[in-house]
């Protein structure tokens, strides 16, 4: 069971109401549902406290936050965005109600839930100002992280969370990391691939993102469209026995013919087969001509192809039956 808590608040009668962040929840509820096949992903749940509805108060995100994690399921995810607060003492998440800051719901309970969980695994994503304090403080209550805990920030303790168009900007690269932008070659989205994906994209000047995780292995959090089939990559340990030997290549391979080249040994529909596979993998950074510019000239040089650094890494997860 893989559960989703989504929470996005844009109506705070005293502090000032937002513009994106129920937007963003909505948008991210939808992601988490269901993956890009449209199997079922996440069971979600969405709560949002939109403007001029009644406020979403911190009793209730506590006790959605506390059903969260009440059960062993294999993933609990919890995503916040709306205002964040800090403090000397601590950081919190505000909800509707609050007319300071330090009302809301305290980044230290949520630490504390989530780590009393009996969750394999527990994700937290916050896009909120100042929401780096759940990761990065050394003397807070949750700098040690339980195994199987992960966090990820939209900015760190002293930066606010930017907007842009409405949205706010870590959401819009979170969500794009999910349709895609952070899958690896078979559509794995790890909150790891997403972290990178947008501590690139944010840059070193704009605020930084904050990412803290104990864990074994890095879940999936979606599956996007593969950009290449399986059986390619299965297929490496047959077409590269040896991955540190290139893979001959002859005219037969290549099945188009220009003028001058009718002597040359006629298509080899078999092998014409394999060197569209071998194009894949050369649009997909796998493979690339050896000693030419092209695989068409390596092809009708009698020349080959060999495996990249990232073509080795999926030959030996294929050799290991690890995909």
């Amino acid at each position: 069971m893989r559960k989703a808590l989504i929470v996005g608040i844009d109506y705070y009668p005293v502090l000032g109401s937002l513009s994106g962040c129920v937007s963003d929840a909505v948008a991210m509820d939808a992601l988490l549902r269901r993956n890009d096949d449209m199997t079922v992903n996440f069971n979600t749940r969405l709560i949002t406290g939109p403007v001029d509805q009644p406020v979403l108060e911190r009793r209730t995100l506590k006790q959605e936050v506390r059903r969260l994690f009440a059960d062993e399921s294999e993933i609990a995810l919890f995503y916040y965005a709306g205002h964040g607060f800090l403090e000397d003492v601590g950081g919190y998440l505000i909800t509707g109600e609050c007319e300071h800051g330090d009302d809301g719901l305290s980044v230290a309970e949520l630490m504390t839930l989530a780590s009393s969980s009996p969750a394999r695994n527990r994700v937290i994503i916050l896009d909120s100002c100042h929401s780096g304090f759940a990761g990065n403080r050394a003397d807070s209550p949750m700098a040690e992280l339980r195994e199987g805990t992960t966090i990820l920030t939209a900015s760190t303790s002293l930066q606010n969370a930017s907007e842009r168009d409405g949205h706010g900007i870590f959401t819009g690269l979170l969500i794009d990391a999910l349709q895609g932008g952070a899958a690896n070659l078979v559509g794995d989205v790890t909150v790891g691939s997403i972290y990178a994906h947008i501590d690139r994209a944010l840059g070193p000047w704009a605020q930084r993102p904050v990412f803290k995780a104990n864990v074994k292995n890095f879940m999936s959090l979606r599956r996007a469209q593969p950009a290449i089939p399986l059986s390619d990559l299965q297929s490496l340990p047959t077409l590269f026995p040896d991955p540190n030997t290139p893979l001959p290549l002859d005219p037969a391979y290549e099945p188009n013919r220009n003028a001058g080249e009718e002597a040359l040994p006629l298509p080899d529909p078999a092998k014409n087969a394999i060197f569209k596979q071998l194009q894949r993998m050369v649009a997909n950074a796998l493979v690339v001509p050896d000693g030419s510019d092209s695989m068409y000239y390596a092809a009708m040089g009698n020349k080959g192809c060999r495996l990249t650094a990232l073509g080795r890494h999926y030959h030996q997860l294929a050799s290991n039956g690890c995909i």
